[in-house]
């Protein structure tokens, strides 16, 4: 019966990844063939004929369409995102888990109730913001906002908690600074939470296209989502060549995902043992 319950589930799991497989491998597929095998009815879903026209197209114009730019400006916003974020969100979980001040509590409460808050409530405060400091259509303007993540604040500030206090204790005894504390004594203890953030926050970032289109309106200063956008016509869309610089925006998304698949793996099972 167990054997029986176990192949079942397996098969269960296996139809669900080929549910979430399946879009991508579509992507791929398209990405590498003509638009007569794109339209072509019914459709073949095993690959012939292969081609590298689409990507061809793509990166032929590089005036009208700078790929490499665009993904160097993606790069650049993501990994600083990403990093940038971690840091600020350490420091705030660490006052919020390690520090006694007046009203703390009350601030980590209203962290927790602004993860309620739509992010489309935010939107136009932080666009006037953006603009009064001068910081559209420049990439700052796609970094600096959200880095103090509610999520990563609370997830992280979870994990602190669960630290033994004699770890700190023994770092102060020992002469460390409070930054020492935080950047070399309780944060590598969280090292597989950190890298969770660090990846959702870049992926986030690689992946925003409604704040990218609004504050970014340069061609050369777009990131791949928004410039991978235009090839899409008015009237009439190359499929191939869409579904190409689809592609562009995909793999670097999924290489850093396997690149820290242990990490990240052992990461949502601390996180989820980790209680208050």
């Amino acid at each position: 019966m167990m054997k029986r319950r176990g192949i079942t589930v397996n098969i269960i799991a296996l139809l669900i990844a080929l549910v979430f497989i399946f879009p991508l491998y579509w992507t791929f597929l398209t990405a590498f063939r003509t638009e007569a095998q794109i339209l072509e009815w019914p459709p073949k879903f095993l690959p012939t004929n292969l081609t590298l026209a689409n990507f061809e197209e793509v990166l032929a114009h590089p005036q009208d369409t700078p790929v490499f730019q665009w993904f160097i400006n993606s790069l650049f916003a993501a990994v600083s995102y990403a990093s940038l974020s971690v840091v600020v969100c350490v420091m705030a979980a660490f006052a919020l888990a390690r520090m006694q001040f007046r009203f703390r509590d009350a601030y980590f409460k209203i962290i927790l109730a602004s993860m309620a808050v739509p992010g489309m409530i935010h939107f136009l405060p932080n666009y006037t913001t953006i603009d009064a400091l001068g910081w559209t259509d420049n990439l700052v303007a796609i970094i600096v906002p959200g880095l103090a993540s509610t999520f990563g604040i609370f997830l992280l500030r979870q994990f602190f908690i669960s630290v033994p206090r004699e770890i700190e204790e023994a770092a102060i005894i020992d002469g460390a600074n409070i930054r020492q504390r935080i950047f070399y004594v309780i944060a590598p203890l969280a090292k597989e939470s950190i890298i969770i953030l660090w990846v959702m926050n870049f992926m986030a970032n690689w992946n925003d296209y409604l704040w990218a289109l609004v504050v970014l309106y340069s061609p050369n200063k777009r990131t791949m989502p928004v410039g991978m956008s235009t090839l899409q016509g008015k009237y009439v869309t190359q499929y191939g060549p869409l579904m190409a610089g689809a592609l562009f925006i995909a793999v670097p998304s999924i290489l850093i995902f396997l690149l820290v698949q242990r990490y990240y793996i052992k990461g949502i099972d601390i996180s989820g043992a980790v209680k208050e």
